[in-house]
């Protein structure tokens, strides 16, 4: 390869990873009708239930701390601040599944999230949210939305517990339409 064409290898790259990912080896009991009613893992490594937040909107992201779009951290921080007064709650899970980009243990990403971004929604333990081994919270989140493609992938969900929607990678947390659709499911 010609040095003239490596800059393009990240890119090539990034595009063989956001090929059609596996299907999930389904786990998660068909009955689940709510992300309410599931429970998963804290950051810290607690059990925790997913019904402490029945009844608010939430919005769930896939996160990374070295991808191109970590500075997202700041505007969801940010969207978190402003609505969570509101009910509206920010729940991310981080994952190593897009080239690497969250190598870290629990206790290094907590760091470099507070650290870095002041965050302060709750995380959760790191985990597979594509592919055969697609956590169950994810597979619940893909019944009927694409699976994410990347980092910071975002599902609305309402306060039963319904996903409304899904925003892909690159949608900023401070744009319109995904505001407008918070809003929305705020004021429903």
């Amino acid at each position: 390869m010609k040095l003239k064409h490596l800059a393009a290898l990240p890119a090539l790259v990034a595009a063989a990873a956001c090929g059609s990912p596996k299907p999930a080896v389904l786990t998660i009991d068909p009955g689940v009708t709510s992300l309410y009613d599931m429970s998963t893992t804290t950051l810290e490594g607690a059990p925790f239930d997913l019904s402490a937040y029945r009844g608010r909107v939430a919005l769930v992201v896939n996160v990374a701390s070295r991808c191109g779009l970590t500075p997202q951290y700041e505007g969801l921080e940010q969207l978190y601040e402003e609505f969570e007064p509101r009910g509206f709650v920010l729940l991310a899970f981080p994952s190593n599944d897009f080239l690497g980009q969250e190598p870290g243990n629990a206790e290094e990403i907590r760091t470099f999230c507070t650290d870095e971004y002041g965050v302060t929604f709750p995380m959760f333990s790191k985990r597979p949210v594509t592919g055969e081994a697609m956590d169950e919270v994810y597979q619940f989140l893909t019944k009927e939305q694409d699976a994410p493609s990347w980092n910071f992938t975002k599902y609305l969900v309402d306060r039963d517990g319904k996903v409304l929607r899904r925003f892909g990678p690159r949608t900023a947390p401070d744009d319109a339409e995904l505001r407008a659709a918070i809003e929305a499911a705020l004021d429903a």
